[in-house]
C-alpha cells in the first residue's frame, strides 16, 4: 500500500503546499495593490475556489469515464499556468485571473478517487490518513516558508515556486504512480445522478462547505488583525501558524483513531465544530492579543480533527462507480464555502474607526450561531455500519449467478476487478456469512 499511495500523497500534498504557501500573505499582498478594498481582497483569496467549485464535478466524472491519470495531468497543467499568471501580475485583475486559473485544475477529488481505486477498502482509512498527514505537513511547512520567503523575495516568487511544483508533480505521476485497476460494476440501470438522493452525502456536502468557509475567513482575518491591530510583521506570522499547526497535528491522530477504529465519525465532527465555535468566540474580541492567538490555536485543532476523516467518510456513503462524482460534488461544496468565506468576509470585515475589531465581533457572533445549527445537522448523520468484504477469484465462480447477489439485502455492493480477476463483495456480517454468499455464486 505504501508504494502505491505515497506518490499520490506526494502529488496532492505538493499541490496543497502550493496553495498554502501564499495563503498566509496574500491578503496583505493584495491589499497593497492599487484600488484594493477588503471586498476585492476577499474575492482574490477565495477566487481559486470558485473555479474549483465549477470544475470539481466535471473533473471527477471525466476521471470515472476516461481515466484518472490524464485528468490529473490536465489539472496540474492548468494549476501551473495559473501560478505563472499570478506571478507576473501587477494589478488586481491579473492576480484574480491567475487565482481563477489555479483553481481550474480541480484534481483533489480525482486523486482521492484514485487512492480508493488502488487500495482495498479495509486499508483505505490508513491511506486517507497518510494523505491527510502529508497535507498537514505541507500545510505546516507552507506556514513557515510562506511568510519568510514572501517577505524576503516577494509574493510573486512564491507563485513561481508553485508553478515549478505543479510541473514536478506531473513527473511524479507519470513515473511513480501505477494505473488504476479496471472495474466492472453492476449499476448500469441506475441513474447517473442517483447519488444525489443520498441524505448522508447532503450532510457531508454541507459540512465540507461550512468547514472550508470558516477556514478561508480565518486566513483572511488572522494576517490583517495581527499586522494592523497588533503590529506584527509579515515575516513573523509563522510564529503563531507553527504552534497552531503542531497543536492541530496532535489532535489529528486521536480524532482519526476514534473515527476509523471506534466508528465515532459523527462525534469527532461535532467536537471539531465546537472547537470552531469557541475559537471564533475568542477571536471575536480582538482587543487582547493573547486571547486572539489562543483562538487561532483552537481553530487549527478543530480543523485538523476534521481533515483526516472527511473524504474517507464521504466515500463510505458512495458506491464504487460513483467515487469520482461523489467526491467531486463534495469538493465543489467545499470550494463554494472557500469562495464565499473570502467574499462575504470581505463585505462585512470592514475597518471601523481605524480598526477591524468591531466588525469582527459581529461576524464571530453570526458564525457561532451557524456552528450551533451545524451541530444539530451532524447529530442526524448516522455513523456508517461496519461491513466485511470478500475478495474471491473468478475462476471457480459462475458469472451468470452474480445477479442473485442483488436480491440479498445483506449485500451492500459487489463489483468485478478485471485487472486482478476477482469479485469484490461488501456485506453485513450480522445478516449473512461469507460461505453462504459464495455458495450462491459457485459453479
Amino acid at each position: 500500500m505504501f508504494k502505491q499511495i505515497m506518490p499520490l500523497s506526494l502529488i496532492i500534498s505538493m499541490r496543497f503546499f502550493g496553495l498554502f504557501l501564499v495563503l498566509p500573505v496574500i491578503s496583505i499582498y493584495a491589499l497593497s495593490m492599487p484600488n484594493a478594498t477588503p471586498q476585492i481582497v476577499g474575492i482574490i483569496i477565495g477566487g481559486y475556489a470558485l473555479t474549483q467549485m465549477i470544475f470539481q464535478i466535471p473533473f471527477g466524472a471525466m476521471s470515472d469515464m476516461l481515466g484518472r491519470k490524464g485528468t490529473i495531468i490536465t489539472g496540474l497543467l492548468l494549476f501551473a499556468i495559473g501560478s505563472i499568471v499570478a506571478a507576473i501580475a501587477t494589478d488586481l485583475l491579473t492576480l484574480l485571473l491567475g487565482r481563477l486559473l489555479q483553481g481550474a485544475g480541480a484534481i483533489g477529488a480525482v486523486v482521492s478517487a484514485m487512492i480508493g481505486d488502488l487500495v482495498k477498502e479495509e486499508q483505505r482509512p490508513k491511506a486517507m490518513a497518510m494523505m491527510g498527514g502529508s497535507i498537514a505537513m505541507s500545510f505546516a511547512l507552507a506556514m513557515v516558508l510562506g511568510p519568510v520567503l514572501g517577505s524576503g523575495f516577494g509574493v510573486p516568487a512564491l507563485f513561481w515556486i508553485v508553478a515549478f511544483i505543479a510541473l514536478a508533480s506531473i513527473v511524479v505521476l507519470v513515473t511513480m504512480v501505477p494505473d488504476a485497476p479496471k472495474v466492472t460494476h453492476t449499476y448500469h440501470n441506475v441513474s447517473a445522478f442517483n447519488y444525489l438522493k443520498n441524505k448522508n452525502l447532503h450532510i457531508m456536502n454541507i459540512t465540507n462547505f461550512l468547514q472550508k468557509g470558516l477556514m478561508t475567513f480565518a486566513f483572511m482575518i488572522i494576517p490583517i488583525i495581527l499586522t494592523k491591530t497588533f503590529g506584527w510583521d509579515m515575516s513573523d506570522l509563522w510564529k503563531i501558524y507553527i504552534p497552531a499547526m503542531i497543536a492541530g497535528i496532535f489532535a489529528m491522530g486521536p480524532a482519526a483513531i476514534l473515527a476509523e477504529k471506534k466508528g465515532k465519525y459523527k462525534e469527532v465532527l461535532i467536537v471539531g465544530v465546537i472547537f470552531f465555535a469557541i475559537s471564533y468566540f475568542i477571536m471575536g474580541d480582538a482587543r487582547n492579543e493573547s486571547f486572539f492567538l489562543a483562538g487561532i490555536i483552537l481553530f487549527f485543532i478543530g480543523f485538523n480533527m476534521h481533515e483526516p476523516i472527511m473524504q474517507s467518510l464521504t466515500m463510505k456513503y458512495a458506491r464504487v462507480h460513483e467515487k469520482g462524482k461523489v467526491l467531486g460534488t463534495s469538493n465543489s461544496f467545499g470550494y463554494l464555502g472557500t469562495f464565499l468565506g473570502g467574499f462575504i468576509g470581505g463585505i462585512y470585515f470592514q475597518e471601523v474607526d481605524g480598526s477591524f475589531n468591531a466588525s469582527l465581533g459581529e461576524i464571530a457572533t453570526a458564525l457561532i450561531i451557524v456552528s450551533i445549527i451545524w451541530v444539530i445537522l451532524l447529530a442526524m448523520l448516522p455513523n456508517p455500519l461496519k461491513t466485511k468484504i470478500i475478495y474471491h477469484n473468478l475462476d471457480d465462480l459462475d458469472e451468470n449467478k452474480f445477479n442473485t447477489l442483488d436480491e440479498r439485502k445483506a449485500i451492500e455492493e459487489w463489483y468485478i476487478n478485471n485487472s486482478e480477476n476477482i469479485i469484490v463483495i461488501k456485506y453485513n456480517e450480522q445478516l449473512i456469512e461469507e460461505p453462504t454468499i459464495l455458495s450462491l455464486i459457485k459453479k
